[in-house]
């Protein structure tokens, strides 16, 4: 075949390369022009907070707290650097991982657990944060995040004149979910409908055990092009790419182009869940790679460089991973579970027949073990 593979990185858009050097690129660099070295230091902040979280929440997992919990470790620029460019207006559609993204749209981390302790469908109002609640079937959000993207569309919320109002769409999925229909169609109907969508993609080259190769014989960003959408490949261990890509694509779909297919090119370091033995598939040699390429080192390289990394900050951020660490293990073994009729609670926005009508019937069927007694 011609085309690359789908695990090369050629063709990936770059700023800044895994050794912490600036790289330049004629039409994506003006749009990092604005991250400041302030900026910057918050993309760190970011970063290493989401991995503070991410290691306490494994850890509690591991002791019987959770039922089960989802790493993050490793995608971190990928999911700060595009986080940064949404605005309060815009709509973000997660699938289960994009806690640095949660971090960022103000939803308190802590609480994202009681989902994964078995205690609520969800924990934070999305309406709050325009973050919408985790999705744990593969690639079923895309589809709602198209239809949001169409209907934000209809009510003149998009290429309104004025770029400070307008607003789009975000949606958040792995390579494997490229797999699944739900996502085929979802761009099928944000390419025809012209949604302001734009389509996050973050290959961590598995799909639980398989590898992209069994996936997919083209880069994945192909997808987006096989529906007539823009489509980008870029390094998203970078930070400073994933955000200049994501604010181009995100000014383009709120200016009413249309929607935009991004492949943020990473890594998954941990497993794919905690359920997950990754040393099944891949070898320590792959693993080694990629820890060379880490995220965060690679912007703590960058930023003491240029001499805007002082010591005090880097300890002010660890204080506060260490704190986080303990508020959220703190808060998890404090939770008590509900009552059990409490999982009819918040299935749909309003009451829903079949719904009550199955409350009724387990709260007749619990009844029956006291009555037995």
């Amino acid at each position: 075949m011609d085309a690359v593979g789908p695990l090369s990185d050629d063709g990936l858009i770059r700023l800044l390369n895994h050794t912490g050097e600036r790289e330049e690129h004629e039409f994506f660099s003006p749009y990092a022009a604005d991250l400041t070295p302030e900026k910057l230091r918050e993309f760190y902040r970011s970063m290493a907070l989401t991995r503070a979280f991410d290691m306490e929440a494994t850890s509690l997992q591991r002791q019987g707290e959770l039922g089960l919990w989802v790493q993050s470790w490793g995608q971190e620029a990928a999911q700060v650097g595009s986080g940064a460019v949404v605005r309060g207006d815009d709509y973000v559609f997660p699938s289960y991982r994009e806690h640095a993204v949660a971090l960022q749209r103000g939803v308190d981390l802590p609480q994202m657990l009681k989902i994964f302790r078995g205690l609520k469908h969800g924990a934070w109002n999305p309406a709050d944060h325009n973050f919408h609640l985790y999705t744990l079937v593969i690639g079923a959000h895309t589809l709602h995040a198209t239809g949001y993207a169409m209907g934000m569309d209809r009510d003149g919320l998009v290429a309104s004149g004025d770029p400070t109002r307008d607003a789009a769409v975000i949606t958040y999925f792995g390579d494997g979910a490229t797999a699944q229909g739900d996502v085929n169609e979802a761009l099928v109907f944000a390419s025809v409908y012209n949604a302001p969508v734009v389509f996050f993609c973050q290959n961590n080259q598995f799909a639980i055990s398989e590898p992209t190769t069994r996936q997919a014989r083209v880069p994945l960003a192909e997808r987006g092009k096989g529906v007539g959408m823009p489509s980008i490949r870029v390094d998203g261990n970078d930070v400073i790419a994933s955000y200049a890509v994501t604010n181009w694509a995100m000014q383009y779909a709120r200016s009413g182009a249309g929607p935009v297919f991004i492949e943020a090119f990473t890594y998954r370091m941990g497993a794919h869940t905690t359920s997950d033995d990754p040393t099944r598939y891949r070898t320590k040699a792959d693993e080694a790679y990629w820890a060379e390429r880490d995220p965060i080192s690679r912007l703590v390289a960058y930023l003491q460089s240029i001499g805007e990394l002082p010591d005090e900050f880097v300890d002010e951020v660890a204080a506060e991973g260490k704190e986080l660490a303990r508020r959220t293990r703190e808060e998890v073994r404090s939770w008590e579970p509900g009552p059990n009729v409490g999982m009819f609670e918040n299935v749909y926005a309003a009451p829903h027949a079949t719904v009550e009508a199955e409350r009724a019937w387990y709260e007749r069927f619990e009844r029956s073990f006291v009555e037995a007694h």
